[in-house]
């Protein structure tokens, strides 16, 4: 698993890069976030969390997503909301507990 972000939603915010437990993002100063290392990414999901525009996700492996599978996290009325995007399927949504994934 790795992180891919979508450059046209980033904002260049760094929030995800100042999450990151392994320091593989790199974020701010007006371009879009990048991963440094993507054979490096635990999986974690926390850059995914912390991102405002959901311009982060996580590929999937096809055993948990299908071939393409990307996950990505929202947040609505504080709540996140994970969603799943599969290739020809419309995307899924799981609302989550903050209180149980890190509290934020």
């Amino acid at each position: 698993m790795s992180v891919v972000f979508e450059p046209s939603l980033c904002v260049s915010c760094g929030r995800c890069a100042s999450v990151c437990p392994g320091t593989l993002l790199e974020a701010g100063d007006g371009r879009p976030a990048r991963i440094l290392f993507p054979d490096d990414c635990w999986g974690c999901a926390s850059c995914l969390k912390a991102c405002p525009r959901r311009a982060v996700r996580l590929t999937l492996p096809p055993a948990l997503g299908g071939l393409g599978g990307l996950l990505s996290c929202g947040r609505e009325g504080g709540r996140l909301v994970w969603r799943l995007e599969r290739p020809g399927r419309e995307p899924a949504d799981f609302p989550g507990d903050p209180e149980g994934e890190g509290g934020y």
